[in-house]
């Protein structure tokens, strides 16, 4: 259900940039659907965060489980998620993609963010973001933008098989 960026069509699906969701079009309970959707596949994969062409939809939509500082696990459904402000010093982070399995790398991104977007209920929000979450948010934008972690890796380096 996952597309994979092995496999050429779904790759090049992938990296299309998605157009943005109609919020005047879109029905909240088809909205809600494909975002209850996206959690399990995300949950089931062990993901920490997936866009919506990751599952071969064509919609400006990612949803984030990430733990807060209280290591309380916090869920995030943004649509029309844009990148508007980074601060602060770089940092590199390993990251992987339920897209690339098995694939890590060490990417580079703002350690501080802040993202706007909509909610389901199409109500406009702004969050500030740091650390863990502000890299999840660059990289599920970057998915959106038609962009792989594995572009912007510093380093890369695959994970041993499974016995």
């Amino acid at each position: 259900m996952i597309y994979l960026a092995s496999n050429k069509k779904e790759e090049a699906f992938l990296r299309k940039k998605v157009p943005a969701v109609d919020l005047r079009k879109e029905t909240k309970k088809s909205l809600k659907e494909l975002v209850k959707t996206m959690r399990q596949v995300m949950k089931k994969a062990s993901g920490i965060g997936l866009s919506a062409n990751q599952i071969g939809v064509a919609k400006r939509l990612f949803v984030a489980g990430v733990p807060d500082e209280k290591a309380q696990m916090k869920f995030y459904a943004f649509l029309n998620p844009e990148i508007v402000k980074t601060a602060g010093e770089k940092k590199i982070l390993e990251e992987g993609c339920l897209s690339v399995p098995g694939e890590y790398g060490l990417v580079e991104r703002s350690y501080r963010v802040t993202l706007e977007g909509y909610t389901i209920e199409g109500k406009k929000v702004r969050v500030k973001a740091w650390g863990l979450l502000a890299h999840v948010f660059q990289h599920e934008v970057d998915h959106l933008n038609g962009k792989l972690f594995i572009d912007r890796a510093k380093e890369r380096f695959k994970t041993e098989a499974k016995k």
